[in-house]
């Protein structure tokens, strides 16, 4: 039987830490004056009330009896109600006047999807922008994994809320503790940010847009503070800084982590990072040809600056831009697709397949035709120099199918609802893999204000899936999960 007061309790333990984060914003709001400071005071008590509800209710909850259907139900409903609370500055304010964009918005931000409805993101107030920012930096490396590492409390349910939520084929454990990694991942990732904001700030932004893009960007989210997103200061410096970063933040951080620890060769050694990075230089070659040879882009640096970014900036499933693709021609389309398929590794914080799956099953296909060949010899898929299980490379080929049946299956809702069908693919693409960016109008330029109500949600629904890894969302759909 479900463990409902462990469920209850964490999900209080949630909301409370997500105060903290949302008086953060409150203290921006204050400081630059916006009349946006109201609505972060109701909603930060809103929220602190709701928090200390559901703990006084699970107080007493039995965290040894937690097992994994707990922390996939935990998981779940945390970001769909954190989406939910989240969501409430925007709307008591006024500056989303609709509970669907609302929520649509917010669950694009602490799935680091990057999706937008707002058309004209330069009139929000300075602490609805940073509160834009800053869900997308929780999102990027989870809630669930920095609740972990502040609340070694959690005792038994830790690991399981742990693995439910990172996304991850496999889990590098370089510690003893679940929650020694979760304390480890995040002070990484505090570094990382900290580090673009000083860099981007030596630039030509100001330190409120250096922050602010420096979470977006190691959270791979894609968020901005201005309408022409990075385009806006049309400085090499910042784009090549950024570019850079996107792919840092799709790297694995457990391999960053141990490389700051001097053990830089076991990130240069990684398989699939190796496969990740040629993968970019590879359409970063390619569409640098593309745009020089067919007269897109006639210097060859720029044409180099732009190709980098763009694909990095969908090979980490980011959202920034500095030119919109769509008039480049079906050719890029088609690239931009696969790389938003594909995206970052594995322990990353981008979406998508991740590299590493499209690593296995490239080896693995290897190996069946080897074996057409060779029906007696055994050839098994290596990682890294050594043989992985059976069990992972059928768990790799179930998600991937699943993956792509998903976005056949969402084509065909969102066509039925009316979207186009080159703008449902990339719709359905872009939400699953947490890109931010699609194709048509959908595009780097566009928003997502002119779709319906139902699409919108059924979006915020595919963000949400992809973000934990499909299987934790659709495991709670099925009827046995329910069963005692």
């Amino acid at each position: 039987m479900l463990n409902v007061r462990f469920i209850i309790k964490m999900l209080g333990m949630m909301f409370i830490l997500e105060t903290l984060f949302m008086l953060v914003a409150t203290l921006v709001a204050f400081l630059y004056g916006g009349d946006d400071l109201f609505p972060f005071l109701w909603s930060s008590g809103i929220l602190f009330a709701a928090g200390v509800l559901f703990y006084l209710v699970g107080f007493r909850a039995n965290e040894r009896s937690a097992g994994r259907r707990e922390g996939m139900l935990t998981v779940t409903l945390t970001w769909a109600l954190l989406s939910f609370f989240g969501m409430l500055p925007f709307y008591l304010g006024g500056y989303i006047d609709n509970v669907t964009d609302a929520y649509f918005e917010t669950m694009s931000g602490f799935t680091t999807t990057g999706s937008t409805i707002v058309s004209n993101v330069e009139a929000l107030q300075k602490g609805i922008l940073f509160w834009r920012s800053l869900i997308q930096w929780q999102g990027g490396i989870g809630m669930i994994v920095f609740t972990v590492a502040l609340m070694p409390i959690f005792g038994g349910g830790a690991i399981q809320l742990y693995d439910a939520e990172t996304s991850s084929i496999t889990h590098e454990r370089f510690r003893p503790r679940v929650t020694q990694i979760a304390k480890r991942l995040w002070g990484i990732y505090l570094f990382l940010t900290a580090l673009v904001a000083f860099l981007l700030w030596l630039g030509p932004m100001d330190l409120f847009d250096a922050v602010n893009h420096a979470m977006t960007t190691i959270a791979t989210g894609g968020f901005s503070t201005k309408n022409a997103s990075v385009g806006y200061w049309n400085s090499p410096y910042i784009e090549y800084v950024i570019a850079i970063f996107m792919c840092v933040g799709a790297t694995n951080m457990t391999l960053i982590y141990l490389a700051f620890k001097g053990q830089f060769g076991k990130l240069w050694k990684d398989e699939e990072t190796r496969w990740f990075y040629t993968i970019v230089a590879s359409a970063v070659f390619i569409t640098t040809l593309y745009l020089y040879m067919k007269g897109i882009e006639g210097d060859a640096e720029r044409a180099f600056r732009l190709a980098f970014f763009q694909v990095s900036t969908l090979i980490s499933s980011t959202g920034f831009y500095t030119a919109d693709f769509i008039p480049w021609g079906p050719f890029f389309w088609l690239v931009a697709l696969m790389l938003m398929v594909v995206c970052g590794c594995a322990g990353s914080t981008s979406g998508g397949l991740k590299a590493g799956r499209v690593m296995i099953l490239a080896k693995n296909l290897f190996n069946v035709f080897k074996k057409q060949t060779h029906p007696n010899a055994i050839v098994p898929v290596r990682v890294n120099g050594h043989a992985i299980s059976t069990d992972i490379v059928h768990k790799v080929l179930a998600f991937t199918f699943v993956y792509l049946s998903l976005i056949v299956f969402s084509c065909l809702i969102l066509t039925l609802d009316g979207v186009c069908f080159e703008e449902a693919i990339g719709a359905v693409v872009s939400s699953l893999g947490n890109v931010g960016q699609a194709l048509g109008s959908l595009g780097p330029v566009g928003n997502f204000s002119g779709l319906s109500d139902f699409t919108k949600w059924y979006l915020s629904f595919l963000m949400m899936t992809g973000r934990l890894e499909i299987f934790t969302v659709l495991t709670i759909l099925l009827p046995g999960f329910w069963k005692q």
